[in-house]
């Protein structure tokens, strides 16, 4: 069973990460809300959910219990993502 934990939990933690990247730019830079950004999510991806920290202007994507990914807009930098977080 762990040759099939290991891909899924990877596949898991790259796609938060890519889902927070592009809606904290869709969201931030783009300016568009975070359910119309959410739309832009294709495949697997569009499973994560998104939450976003105004006051802090990130976004964090969620895929259940098993991966979370914040990305940070920062001026002149664009979002950027944060260290990898363990799901709460």
């Amino acid at each position: 069973m762990a040759w099939l934990w290991t891909p899924a939990w990877n596949y898991a933690r790259t796609g938060t990460a890519y889902g927070a990247r592009v809606a904290c730019a869709c969201r931030y830079i783009g300016g568009r809300s975070l359910t119309d950004c959410h739309k832009d999510m294709e495949g697997a991806v569009g499973w994560v959910s998104l939450s976003e920290d105004p006051g802090a202007r990130s976004v964090t994507a969620r895929y259940g219990p098993f991966a979370a990914q914040t990305a940070t807009l920062r001026e002149g930098w664009g979002c950027q993502l944060q260290p990898w977080i363990k799901p709460r």
